[in-house]
């Protein structure tokens, strides 16, 4: 219904109840309010008759603008053509399966009974305008190139039109995969040596032998005469930084142990080396009356002697590795300037330490009551053959340090003196030697 027949609806029965009510009667509607009300009525639908109007011509403006914007679109046949590929034909007493030869579309051939397929079953048409696949052909059944199985180990015949391709595995060439790759032995293969070579386990799968060797072991020979050699890990993994074996690597049958020089034991990794201390374990011949010091791969027996300084500066063993200073007269100056304690020091160093690298540490030790020194002076004594591979410096106000700053090459020996001034109030107190012995191992562990 639309809106002027709802007005009038509305109209007519606001006229009936007019109508069926008398002046005079109680609870009839005034006329004039009836009047007021279908007044009221009359503006409401003619509102909402324009705007549904208005509506209706907003809706019909846009659906001729979208119908304008179709009409834009480029047609279906206005669109450039698409490629197509040459027409194919069905093979002799063969079907084929499609007729479009559009980008994309396929097209499918079969054999008719008795007849089987050579080449592709499916081809399609390319964006080239070729055809995928290779052409097909239809021959005899039981006329297979590759019925009678002409690849040998382990090959993968295809057939083709009038001929077959066999696909051959690592190591096995020809025209057939008769032939097994010939190449020299690898330097890391032990050869002419009868335990270090195995014959190999083989098996027949398909008609075609299939060998393999154990592990540490790989194939060698032709392909009726194959056998396992040996394969030499330590040549495999042979490096400058020696990742295979710390010291020296041993090849044995399918694998390989590792060795390590005499004063050294093997770790439990099976490849590092970590020197004996023989002196720890009681495994030296030291006298007594002498020290042991445990080097890289052995031991020495020490028993250092004080210096023997002129005039009546004397010294005395106060430990094995230690000599103090006798007391000296009130009037030697030169037995005040010189050393009051000695002591001997001994450190055993791999070939080749990653440097800088802290030594020796150096400090003052003050008896209790008596007022120690307010400063400390270091330093390194002139002389020897230690001058630009060591270094000494202060590491806090009491402590000083030796540092190596050259790697050094093994096996080799040798010395360098340290030493350290007190002072107090800046006046010299006293000096301390200590004589350090560096002995390199000739090996990097």
């Amino acid at each position: 219904m639309t809106l002027s027949h709802q007005y009038r609806a509305v109209l007519f029965l606001s006229l009936l109840a007019l109508h069926s009510c008398n002046d005079g009667m109680q609870g009839c509607i005034d006329k004039q309010r009836v009047m007021s009300v279908l007044r009221q009525m009359e503006k409401f639908l003619k509102g909402q008759e324009i705007r549904f109007t208005e509506g209706l011509r907003i809706m019909k403006s846009k659906l001729t603008s979208l119908q304008n914007s179709v009409s834009k679109f480029p047609q279906a046949d206005q669109s450039s053509p698409s490629s197509t590929c040459p027409a194919l034909e069905a093979p002799t007493h063969g079907k084929k399966f499609g007729s479009k030869y559009l980008v994309g579309h396929e097209v499918h051939i079969t054999c008719s009974s008795g007849y089987h397929l050579v080449g592709s079953g499916t081809r399609v048409c390319q964006e080239n305008g070729s055809w995928s696949g290779v052409s097909s052909l239809c021959k005899v059944a039981g006329s297979s190139q590759c019925a009678s199985n002409p690849c040998l180990n382990g090959g993968t015949c295809t057939e083709g039109v009038n001929l077959y391709k066999c696909t051959c595995p690592h190591k096995w060439n020809g025209s057939r995969c008769q032939h097994q790759t010939q190449t020299a032995p690898p330097e890391w293969s032990v050869v002419n040596d009868p335990e270090f070579s195995r014959k190999p386990r083989c098996t027949k799968v398909d008609q075609a032998q299939h060998c393999s060797c154990d592990a540490g072991f790989h194939m060698s020979g032709t392909s009726h005469s194959s056998i396992c050699q040996d394969v030499n890990e330590c040549e495999v993994y042979k490096t400058d930084n020696g990742l295979l074996c710390a010291h020296i690597c041993v090849n044995i049958p399918g694998s390989f142990r590792c060795s390590c020089p005499s004063g050294y034991k093997l770790l439990t990794d099976g490849r590092s080396c970590e020197d004996v201390d023989e002196c720890l374990t009681q495994q030296h011949n030291c006298s007594r009356g002498t020290t042991c010091v445990n080097t890289g791969g052995g031991f020495q027996c020490v028993n250092p002697e004080c210096p023997h300084l002129h005039g009546n500066i004397s010294y005395v063993k106060t430990s094995p590795l230690q000599c103090e200073r006798n007391p000296c007269s009130v009037s030697s100056r030169a037995c005040h300037l010189a050393p009051k304690t000695v002591s001997y020091h001994y450190l055993s160093l791999p070939s080749n330490l990653q440097t800088p690298a802290t030594l020796f540490r150096m400090a003052t030790a003050t008896a209790p009551g008596r007022p120690g020194p307010d400063s400390l002076r270091f330093g390194i004594v002139e002389g020897g053959h230690a001058r630009g591979m060591f270094l000494m410096q202060r590491s806090d106000r009491q402590t000083g340090e030796l540092i190596l700053v050259q790697q050094l090459l093994g096996p080799q020996e040798l010395s360098v003196d340290v030493e350290m001034a007190e002072y107090l109030d800046r006046n010299f107190q006293a000096k301390h030697l200590a004589r350090v012995h560096v002995l390199i191992s000739p090996y990097k562990f």
